[in-house]
């Protein structure tokens, strides 16, 4: 029996939702819109803040790097043996290798005063000050920053200057597509001296110059909250501003002055905030300005400081606020509706739902897979349902792989320890035996000149020894970085195997070992960095003597046709072999009767610090790093190497295969041959 003044529980929870929903929608609304502008506003304060605190940070860093790269090349020692007719030469090149933001580079004579190389024509980018630098200096003194001479290039003067270098270059070698901003903006003009060594001291002789634009963003995106850029030197001139007629301007002829010398005031203080700005725009509109402080760069004064600004429009910074208006007033009229639908399916559509999830996340990590509830009527719970699936199985996935890493990483530590006992080993063998022979010759324990001399020699071979251990370290270190380079060009592979059989035909006659080489008659043109290739030889050849106790060693040389890999592109000679659905390769196979390989351990050695055992190691010696850099080299080259032996003391056959560059054509003879003055012949 229902009882007066009773209502259902839809028809009360309906009402009362309404009758607190509305109003309550309402006044959030209104404080949400004005939490939202205040969000908005001060997000954009706190990006300009920190975008202005990037801004400076990338301009001092600009600053050091070109100081540091000045001074490296003022310091390189390709001007001390250059020819000067080679300046030009080595200044563009030494251009080339410079970060893209700089300019121009200049070689200057300080005895005529004359420009002698540049990459921007013949006019000076500065004027140099007499007697700045010292005009002898000595040997064991290096270039700091206070040895570089700086001054500021304004935009008209670079504008003349760029006039100056159209004349001379022709207006097809002079493009304008994207250099308005750079020139719109104040440059940078570092000098660095350049002395020469003339008999035992070094002369001041030329002063090697750059000139770089302040790298300042002068537009923004609109709704862009990075801001665009300002830059004011510390007596208020602006030295950046989207606005050229700007650049060279005092802060004091602007109708904001006030503000802006506040912010020259806080910056130089140590501040780092916003402020409102107004009329400091073409457009007279309210901007938000974040600004922070660095070093001048141009000038060597402790105190002297940049003031950059972050620059944003206030309706760019408060773009989104119409769009949460409009999202404001749909909300209300969704959660309006929403309320009248969720007080009628509340209890069944949602409570059930969520009960099945809870137990089945409750029961997945004690009893065994089971599979998650699906097939609810409402969406949202069927997508959280396989949701919660996937993350059961990335976590399950995860796992796997956190084991496999864990075991990964236990490998790769055993791998450092043993490469770190094996290399300090291989470093202080040779180092023990430079510090004996010198000392043993500085103690005058030695009868005679000839005898000083051979011990001398002997520390000489054991610090050539650590140098090529070291070498090898520094490469591998440069593979793994990115770093690695080489010159490519065109050579006679068959020259290049020459010379280092050539370096290593002592070892083979110390140790009696039978060499047997081919006899090509005609050169075998491969496109390759020599030097890198001789290395890849000579850590070949160095593994077949060392691993070699008696027997021979055999090197063959043959051509085959193989199909090209479709990974070829670019120009060059690569491109070329590429193009052709054959080319040939010449292999060059090095074989010797050593102890062997265990065919599971084969693959490994082309892994940095890997060996095949300890013990192998501890007899032979080695840092397990030339096979490594080996193959980084020939696959660098679009060559390959690899390595075969049929087991343990079966000897080992190692083959290097390079693509041919262009047709050639030889004839082999199998002999027995030995290294003379560039011939093969017979050699035990």
């Amino acid at each position: 029996m229902v009882k007066l003044g009773q209502s259902s529980f839809r028809r009360i929870l309906l009402s009362r939702i309404l009758l607190l929903s509305v109003p309550v929608l309402l006044v959030g609304e209104y404080v949400t819109y004005r939490k939202a502008r205040s969000t908005l506003l001060e997000t954009a304060r706190q990006n300009l803040t920190e975008s202005a605190v990037r801004k400076a940070e990338t301009i001092e860093q600009w600053a050091k790097s070109l100081k540091s790269n000045l001074i490296g090349a003022s310091e390189n020692s390709m001007l001390q043996s250059v020819e000067p007719k080679d300046y030009q030469k080595f200044i563009a090149q030494l251009g080339q290798r410079l970060p893209a933001q700089v300019d121009c580079l200049q070689l200057t004579n300080l005895q005529t005063n004359q420009v002698i190389a540049s990459t921007c024509g013949q006019q000076s980018i500065q004027s140099l000050p007499p007697n700045f630098w010292p005009r002898v200096q000595q040997q064991q003194t290096l270039l700091d920053d206070k040895s570089v001479y700086i001054s500021l290039a304004w935009p008209m003067q670079r504008q003349g200057k760029a006039n100056n270098k159209k004349l001379a270059l022709g207006a097809e070698d002079f493009p304008e597509a994207g250099k308005e901003g750079r020139d719109s903006q104040v440059s940078l003009v570092l000098s660095a001296p350049v002395y020469i060594r003339r008999g035992n001291s070094r002369q001041l002789s030329y002063a090697l110059s750059l000139q770089s634009a302040l790298p300042v963003q002068t537009s923004a995106p609109k709704g862009s909250l990075a801001g665009y850029t300002v830059a004011i030197d510390q007596d208020g001139t602006i030295l950046a501003h989207p606005n050229i007629n700007r650049v060279g301007r005092n802060i004091d002829q602007e109708a904001d002055a006030d503000r802006l010398k506040s912010i020259v005031r806080r910056a130089i203080a140590g501040g780092q905030a916003f402020l409102h700005l107004f009329s400091f725009d073409k457009n007279g509109v309210e901007l938000l300005a974040g600004y922070a402080a660095i070093p001048s760069p141009s000038t060597k004064e402790e105190n002297s400081k940049w003031i950059i600004l972050a620059v944003s429009r206030l309706d760019s910074a408060l773009s989104g606020l119409e769009e949460i208006q409009q999202v404001l007033f749909n909300l209300i009229v969704g959660l309006v509706a929403a309320s009248v639908i969720a007080t009628l399916y509340l209890s069944r559509d949602l409570a059930r739902p969520l009960e099945k999830l809870r137990d089945y996340a409750l029961k997945v990590d004690t009893e065994a897979p089971q599979a998650v509830p699906q097939n609810f009527q409402i969406r949202e719970f069927n997508q959280l349902s396989e949701a919660l699936n996937s993350m059961v199985q990335r976590l399950r996935s995860w796992a796997t792989e956190l084991e496999v890493a864990t075991k990964e990483a236990q490998v790769a530590n055993q791998l450092k320890n043993e490469f770190l006992g094996n290399i300090s080993h291989e470093l202080r063998t040779p180092l023990n035996g430079i510090i004996g022979f010198i000392q043993i010759v500085r103690d005058g324990y030695c009868d005679d000149r000839d005898e000083e001399m051979e011990f001398l020699q002997r520390a000489h071979d054991s610090a050539m020894q650590l140098l090529n251990i070291i070498n090898d370290i520094l490469d591998i270190a440069k593979i793994e970085s990115g770093t690695f380079s080489l010159m490519l060009e065109i050579v006679d592979i068959t020259q290049v195997l020459e010379d280092a059989i050539d370096l290593q035909a002592t070892q083979i006659q110390e140790k009696g070992l039978k060499l047997s080489l081919p006899a090509p008659h005609d050169p075998i043109i491969v496109h390759a960095d020599p030097e890198k290739l001789k290395q890849v030889f000579l850590n070949v050849l160095s593994n077949a003597v060392k691993f070699t106790e008696s027997g021979s060693i055999s090197i063959s040389v043959r051509l085959e046709s193989r199909t090209n890999s479709a990974g070829f592109n670019g120009s060059g000679p690569e491109s070329a072999i590429a193009q052709n659905a054959q080319s040939d390769w010449v292999v060059v196979t090095i074989k010797d009767t050593g102890i062997g390989i265990d065919p599971a351990q084969q693959q490994k050695l082309f892994q940095p610090f890997v060996m095949a055992d300890g013990s192998t190691t501890r007899r032979f010696g080695g840092n397990g790093l030339g096979l490594a850099i080996s193959r980084r080299i020939m696959e660098s080259m679009i060559g390959s190497i690899t390595l075969h032996s049929v087991g343990v003391n079966l000897g080992t056959s190692v083959m290097i295969s390079l693509p041919v560059n262009q047709q050639s054509s030889f004839y082999f003879h199998s002999q027995d041959l030995v290294t003379e003055k560039g011939n093969f012949k017979n050699f035990e």
